[in-house]
């Protein structure tokens, strides 16, 4: 199964955040705020951010209105960017690292698709930005919660809201 790992989701979900409170005045954000915010442990969110800091995709400011900000415009900024800041390079098999520490390396009849297979999810999350992924989080709650409206039949009027096309 391919999964992030867990400060690889914590890091993308730092990065939507601070997308999304960018498209206003610049203006930093605490580790303590995001983590705040998501319920995600304080020493661990200073860490992710403290990364992506030292991998050049935020930039930190010290001080009472110090805090994390992108280091450069959220369209720039891959989903591959931030998984890779964090976890390294992607690798689906034992065989994917330049270490090639697998013992059917030299027999192995599957190392080339497996290879190609990767790429390809390179590929494509390099293809989704940060920028993609915060104006769809933006659209996701309302969706959300006409969904909840119409299924409840709560229209604010006596019977359910008629389907519109």
């Amino acid at each position: 199964m391919l999964r992030l790992s867990k400060k690889a989701d914590y890091a993308l979900i730092a990065m939507n955040h601070l997308a999304r409170k960018q498209g206003g005045a610049p203006a930093s954000t605490s580790a303590r705020d995001i983590a705040e915010r998501y319920d995600i442990p304080i020493e661990l969110m200073a860490k992710v951010l403290q990364r992506l800091v030292r991998t050049g995709l935020l930039v930190s400011t010290q001080g009472t209105r110090g805090g994390y900000m992108l280091s450069r415009p959220p369209g720039s900024i891959s989903v591959a960017d931030v998984i890779q800041a964090i976890d390294g390079p992607f690798t689906v098999t034992a065989c994917s690292t330049e270490k090639h520490d697998c013992d059917q390396y030299s027999k192995c009849n599957v190392r080339g698709p497996l290879w190609q297979i990767r790429e390809r999810i390179v590929t494509t999350l390099g293809t989704v930005s940060i920028a993609e992924m915060a104006a769809e989080s933006e659209a996701a709650p309302v969706a959300v919660e006409l969904a909840v409206v119409r299924r409840s039949g709560m229209s604010g009027s006596a019977g359910p809201r008629p389907r519109q096309g």
